[in-house]
């Protein structure tokens, strides 16, 4: 197995049996309805393709599946938490994926003072007669303090709940119009991890 390959599998080891640990350190919720919606500032929304390949052989006593793309085969050992192994079959799919967002909101209130932070963790698993599949999701939203405004560069500086200053550019400049220091922003971070192993369509 090579190195690439090995923190491939750990990722999907993680997201196909069902642990949050592997996320714990990040800081999006399970469905698309939860991802965060551009709304006013400056905003981040890419997905990265981690691993795919194609199953070429299941081993249902040693519980081991052989997975093949375009730089060879890899082993991949199916630990007892992963309850749907008898549904993979020879010909399945496999895609495992990292999505992060980011989205900026102004918030026309004067600062109270107060910064916060909520975070949530969603964890979405395929049903029993399905093929193995999991998201594992993270939502965190932060309110900060505008602590300075530059309307000719178009950009927004913020001071979260730690105390981190951070500049963004403000994607509509008319909005900076009427946003003034002492006022807030909400800032809404998301990222998931998920793997699915699918049937292709014919």
């Amino acid at each position: 197995m090579n190195i690439k390959f090995a923190q491939i599998v750990l990722a999907m080891s993680a997201v196909l049996a069902g642990s949050s640990a592997a996320m714990a350190q990040s800081a999006p919720a399970a469905s698309s309805d939860n991802k965060p919606m551009v709304i006013d500032a400056a905003a981040v929304d890419n997905s990265y393709l981690l691993y795919e390949g194609d199953v070429v052989k299941v081993d249902k006593k040693k519980r081991t599946i052989t997975f093949k793309n375009k730089e060879g085969e890899s082993k991949f050992v199916a630990g007892s938490d992963i309850t749907n192994f008898d549904q993979i079959k020879k010909g399945d799919h496999l895609s495992v994926t990292y999505q992060l967002a980011v989205a900026i909101e102004l918030i026309k209130t004067k600062s109270n003072g107060i910064r916060s932070k909520v975070e949530t963790n969603t964890i979405t698993n395929s049903k029993a007669n399905e093929k193995p599949s999991e998201k594992i999701a993270n939502k965190t939203t932060i309110i900060a303090d505008i602590v300075e405004v530059n309307r000719e560069k178009k950009l927004v500086s913020v001071k979260g709940p730690s105390g981190k200053i951070t500049t963004v550019t403000v994607k509509n400049p008319a909005l900076l119009a009427d946003v003034n220091v002492g006022e807030q922003v909400k800032v809404i971070y998301y990222d998931a991890m998920a793997a699915s192993i699918t049937t292709p369509k014919k």
